[in-house]
């Protein structure tokens, strides 16, 4: 697919659109009046400090397996539910302009103004985030369609998943852009017949600017 050739864009949403749990870890220890560093988990931002992400980036564990480990040591250190929704409570506070990133934000404002449809593919946004929470992202509203895994049963990388989206869509795959941040989703993603789109969130602006180029949208 060459520059603006793209007529349609679906992103995943925790990493791409919403920032992740690791870098909100700060926001959940004061939160919790916990000491700095007691989330000890890193993921991408720092691999070699954290073996279960390893595991999970070598086809070890599933990233399912990987959160529900940390939901535990939550559990472990608050006493309360090991349950990825209580501990986001704690990680996702902030405002809505707090946790989306201002890329994704401008990236879908500027497709809808053209035309160009917008929508999520995610694997556990439910499983993350109670519906108070949910309802009060507004930016959930901007997307044309969302599917979620958890509610459909079927989770990325499995090809179902991304048939799921693109008939829903009404999208013509060869010509719709994926974003996500795991390498095993954007396999998923090529092998559906979508063009993949990595989101590094320790490094997001090549994303974005990737995801622009091929939709035919400026990049400031």
């Amino acid at each position: 697919m060459g520059p603006g050739e793209a007529t349609a864009v679906i992103f995943d949403f925790g990493g791409p659109v919403l920032l992740t749990p690791f870098e909100l870890r700060h926001v959940g220890e004061r939160d919790l009046g916990l000491p700095s560093g007691a989330f000890g988990w890193t993921g991408p931002f720092d691999p070699a400090a954290d073996p279960d992400w390893r595991e999970f980036q070598a086809g070890g564990m599933n990233e399912r397996e990987y959160w529900a480990r940390r939901a535990q040591e939550f559990s472990d250190l608050t006493g309360e539910p090991a349950t990825m929704p209580a501990l986001c409570s704690h990680l996702y506070s902030g405002t809505e302009d707090e946790l989306v990133r201002p890329g994704a934000r401008a990236l879908v404002d500027d497709a809808r103004s053209v035309g160009i449809p917008v929508g999520v593919l995610t694997n556990d946004l439910t499983s993350f985030h109670d519906e108070r929470w949910l309802a009060r992202m507004s930016i959930l509203r901007d997307f044309d369609l969302l599917v979620d895994g958890r509610t459909e049963g079927v989770y990325k990388p499995d090809l179902r998943a991304y048939e799921i989206v693109i008939e829903r869509m009404g999208v013509d795959p060869e010509a719709t852009i994926f974003i996500d941040d795991q390498p095993v989703n954007l396999e998923g993603a090529k092998v559906a017949g979508l063009t993949p789109v990595r989101l590094d969130p320790t490094d997001p602006a090549p994303g974005f600017r990737l995801a622009r180029e091929l939709l035919g949208l400026p990049w400031e």
